[in-house]
């Protein structure tokens, strides 16, 4: 799909899309439960991806408009555990392998090559230790085994999602459980959504500081109705508007949420401000829009980039190739990234997508700034199917082309 954007400002009120992070994680509580009520899906591929997977694990899903009623898997004795394609999603992905790991039977994970090109040597070292099989390939991971409960050791600056799998497993085994994190924890307001859900459906686990969690053994999901709270991350594209003259008023964000992006707003004034120094560590996925924000503004120093590597797309180089297209310098670095500042101007050639929903959303709020194409502009369904019908909706020209 091809996107021309034409420049103008955006204004008007939106209600925030439902949270992908927390819609993974109610809804994989929910399934575990024996039947729950999950209301404000947006039905992105990565929600498709877990959605699917959990009914081929067993689950009873039953959809209507954005309410799903689910519940009613037994880890224990899957279905169909041969046919779980989880698309592009790590989420879906990371969080799954260990609920996988509780029946012994063979499981197989296939998705988009992708996705396996990220890592999963966590699972595969407690695989190896725990003598389960575990076999990546290009586009699958086949497990075999038994997981056992006991004391986890967990590397804390590779991706939290192996940690929120392991929670959401470990409860269910007979023996009590911990899990120890090592290093340095990135993405640590991940860890408090993951705990929110298990919380909100009755499984305890007991924080005795920053790396280390017990967790009690036989425990059970509790039946739930909820609704998924609004999107902090996608919000802030929404929000990015009003930097530039825009008046858009995003409601529906909850201001106790766990959500590590809700400090968009925060980085938004100071990059306005100045050429401040960012350290993404705990707000990885606000890496595009930061980019773009300081591009059009004061330019900017970014720090704990190294995971941006491992994302949908290497998003410190695809934003330098992108933000090259404006004529804005960025110097990539290890495990930083400096945005300088420049003079914004349209685009010298079409712009790419690069199968990355967060590049094309931030592209998109510089295109309204100086008009322009993406090209590869359907990565927005990964996270935010409705995204350009919400913009246009907003007042921002553009044209749709399949």
């Amino acid at each position: 799909m091809t996107v021309t954007i034409t420049k103008g400002v955006a204004n008007g009120r939106i209600y925030a899309p439902p949270s992908k992070s927390m819609a993974h994680r109610d809804l994989i509580c929910a399934a575990l439960s024996a039947g729950s009520t999950v209301k404000r899906i947006d039905y992105s591929d990565d929600i498709k991806a877990t959605l699917t997977s959990l009914a081929a694990l067993g689950a009873d899903v039953k959809i209507n408009g954005s309410t799903v009623y689910i519940g009613g898997l037994d880890p224990f004795n899957p279905k169909h555990p041969e046919k779980l394609y989880c698309h592009e999603s790590g989420s879906t992905l990371r969080f799954l392998v260990p609920l996988c790991l509780l029946s012994g039977k063979e499981t197989v994970l296939s998705g988009k090559e992708r996705l396996f090109e990220r890592p999963l040597n966590i699972y595969e070292d407690i695989c190896r230790k725990q003598g389960i099989y575990f076999k990546s390939e290009k586009s699958s991971l086949t497990v075999k085994g038994v997981l056992n409960s006991g004391k986890y050791e967990v590397a804390g600056n590779i991706s939290s999602q192996f940690i929120s799998g392991l929670l959401f497993a470990l409860p269910l085994l007979a023996e009590d459980s911990i899990i120890d994190i090592t290093g340095a924890l990135e993405s640590a307001s991940y860890i408090k959504l993951t705990l929110k859900a298990l919380g909100d459906f009755g499984i305890r686990v007991t924080r005795t500081d920053e790396t280390t969690f017990l967790i009690p053994g036989s425990q059970r999901y509790k039946a739930r109705e909820l609704a998924v709270d609004g999107d902090y991350s996608n919000a802030a594209f929404l929000e990015s508007f009003n930097l530039f003259g825009g008046n858009v008023m995003v409601e529906g964000l909850s201001e106790e949420s766990f959500q590590g992006d809700r400090v968009y707003r925060e980085h938004f004034k100071t990059l306005c401000e100045s050429s401040p120094t960012i350290d993404l560590a705990d707000c990885p996925d606000l890496a595009p829009i930061l980019f773009a924000v300081a591009a059009a503004k004061n330019g900017g120093v970014f720090t704990s980039t190294a995971r941006l590597r491992i994302k949908e797309s290497d998003r410190a180089v695809t934003m330098q190739q992108e933000l090259a297209k404006f004529g804005i310098d960025v110097m990539v670095e290890e495990n930083r990234v400096v945005v300088k500042k420049g003079e914004l101007h349209r685009p010298v050639s079409k712009l790419l997508g690069h199968n990355d929903h967060r590049i094309v959303m931030a592209l998109s709020i510089l295109c309204s700034l100086t008009g322009g194409t993406i090209i590869g502009a359907e990565a927005v369904n990964k996270s935010y199917p409705r995204f350009f019908d919400d913009i246009k909706g907003l007042g921002v020209n553009l044209e749709v082309e399949d």
